[in-house]
């Protein structure tokens, strides 16, 4: 199996070993880990972004900030556009967002968890898609390998609220691993598409970026901000982002 297929995997499998905790685990998580753990997808997520996306954008235009400033709001634009379209309910919130809709909560939970994927995978295919104007594939592998150690966290976070909505726990499971699978989709549609715009690669950079950090700021910071514990969260945060930061720099 070669290094391309392995980092187009990775996340997903990482979603997956996450997901497996409702086995495992006969409570909710304890609100102190879940905080720290949501700090840390967080940190590794805007370190990714501006280290392995935005950053190569700039240098790939020549140090032209105008693909990555377009990029960047486009992603912004994209997630902002399918959070409007979309039924979906955040873990732990009461109210579904969206258009209105008949589907059931695990299946609107679901949908927010796959809105919150998608942007992770299209980063795994642009940094791929990147080795063809410079990126190395150590750089590439390090996105995919931050991204499937926030994402076993993020697993855990999905599948244990789904077993306490009621779920069985093979459902609970079976749901949180599908919700990853738009990780490796996104991954090959981008890899397709940068092969036929090439020269769109920086803008695809920033893109996914944007993309990233909507999720980042719109989910995952407001629910860590949200009761008591939140220095854990930033505890977190700090710890993903030097971890996502050192990947990249000693694998970059």
């Amino acid at each position: 199996m070669n290094a391309l297929v392995i980092g187009i995997l990775l996340p997903l499998v990482g979603t997956m070993m996450g997901s497996a905790f409702v086995f495992f685990m006969k409570k909710e998580i304890p609100d102190r880990l879940q905080k720290t753990l949501l700090g840390f997808a967080s940190g590794v997520m805007v370190a990714a972004s501006v280290w392995s996306l935005l950053i190569p954008s700039i240098d790939m235009a020549g140090e032209n900030v105008v693909p990555a400033a377009m990029g960047f709001m486009a992603g912004i634009a994209f997630l902002l556009l399918i959070d409007e379209l979309t039924p979906h309910l955040h873990v732990g919130a009461q109210k579904a967002e969206g258009p209105k809709s008949r589907l059931s909560r695990t299946m609107m939970l679901a949908l927010a968890v796959t809105i919150h994927n998608l942007p992770e995978g299209m980063a795994v295919g642009v940094v791929f898609a990147g080795e063809a104007q410079g990126l190395t594939l150590s750089a590439a592998l390090a996105v995919a390998i931050g991204i499937a150690l926030q994402n076993i966290p993020e697993g855990a976070i999905i599948s244990m609220p789904m077993h306490a909505e009621g779920n069985s726990r093979m459902k609970s499971f079976l749901i949180g691993t599908l919700s990853g699978v738009v990780e490796p989709v996104g991954s090959v549609a981008i890899l397709l598409l940068a092969g036929v715009l090439g020269v769109a690669l920086p803008y695809l950079l920033a893109f996914a970026a944007g993309a990233m950090m909507y999720v980042v700021v719109e989910e995952l910071i407001p629910e860590t901000a949200q009761g008591h514990h939140t220095n854990l969260s930033t505890i977190g945060f700090a710890l993903g982002f030097v971890l996502m930061m050192v990947m990249d720099v000693l694998l970059g």
